[in-house]
């Protein structure tokens, strides 16, 4: 049986008036939040709102269901929709949108002919070959998204990540790297020029790696279990490049949908829900330092079993 709570929260106001030269409009805008704990990582919330003034009255309901975090952040969007400056509504200062207009590259391939063998006994400098197919490292995206977001001027390379540590950028197809003695989990993608990963069957190589003698496996390893792998944002923006900032992941033994897996984006604090995977847009940052913790979790909102599940990372974003 789920253990339920209902909390009721008071109903509170929000007077304001506008003036114009010959009238003077009150409205009221009032609030009434039931929230019902199904668990300790689920809420449901009721908020309805009445609107209420020259002489006319009607509510609206939204039922809001997530974590608590969640659920109380979209409370809290509701109430900053409705602050009212100058008769003008002022939108929540961080939001979170799908980004488009991004070529699909759906035959382009990415391919690991070197090292051939994932045991590496000797040294931790590896040399790496890829066979890269329909995509030209080394070239501008053919896309308005080149002028909207934070670009390369060195164009479409390769992300190389090991154990999900923040990513090195490769324009050329053969490269050496340091890696890690132990057992290292090793994810490359391809990327457009504005570091959007392209996301298909074949864009991608994940591997376990052996580095030393007897490598320990610190991470717990499992290449067949549900695997969320950070991307962007990362390291330093200008203030123009902070005004659209590309949030992007790689999810690897698992779909992400409205009923099944997410992915939960922390921004700054604000919660944001991700069902689909796709590439999304930060917007109303301030300058300075902004905190990115995202989580890959089941229908119940419960963190999925993994070592890179769960993955924090800070940014900086100038004058």
């Amino acid at each position: 049986m789920k253990k339920s709570i209902l909390y009721k929260v008071l109903i509170f106001c929000i007077l304001y008036s506008s003036c114009t030269e010959n009238t003077q409009k009150n409205k009221k805008i009032e609030f009434d939040v039931e929230i019902e704990k199904i668990n300790d990582s689920t809420s449901i919330a009721n908020l309805t709102t009445y609107f209420k003034g020259d002489g006319d009255e009607y509510k609206e309901v939204n039922t809001i269901e997530g974590t608590p975090g969640y659920v109380k952040s979209q409370i809290e969007k509701i109430k900053n929709d409705l602050l009212i400056e100058n008769d003008k509504i002022i939108k929540p200062e961080i939001t979170l949108n799908k980004l488009n207009d991004s070529p699909s590259y759906s035959d382009a391939s990415l391919i690991l002919e070197e090292p051939k063998k994932i045991k590496i006994i000797d040294g931790s400098e590896v040399e790496f070959n890829f066979l890269v197919d329909n995509y030209q490292l080394g070239t501008q995206t053919n896309s308005p998204n080149v002028n909207k977001l934070a670009n390369s001027g060195k164009g479409q390379h390769i992300h190389f990540i090991i154990n999900n540590e923040p990513y090195s950028a490769h324009y050329e197809s053969k490269f050496k790297k340091e890696i890690p003695e132990g057992v290292n989990h090793l994810v490359a993608f391809l990327s457009r020029s504005y570091h959007e990963s392209v996301k298909n069957k074949n864009s991608f190589v994940v591997k376990k790696i052996e580095i030393g003698s007897s490598p320990n496996d610190s991470f717990n390893i499992d290449m067949d279990s549900p695997a969320l792998i950070y991307s962007r944002p990362k390291g330093t923006y200008s203030k123009k490049d902070g005004e659209n900032l590309l949030l992007d992941f790689f999810i690897f033994n698992t779909e992400l949908s409205k009923n099944g897996n997410k992915v939960v984006a922390l921004v700054n604090g604000v919660e944001f829900v991700i069902d689909e995977w796709a590439p999304h847009i930060i917007k109303g940052l301030p300058s300075g330092e902004v905190t990115i913790d995202l989580k890959l979790v089941d229908s119940n909102f419960n963190i999925i079993p993994g070592p890179f599940n769960q993955v924090s990372r800070k940014v900086l974003i100038t004058n």
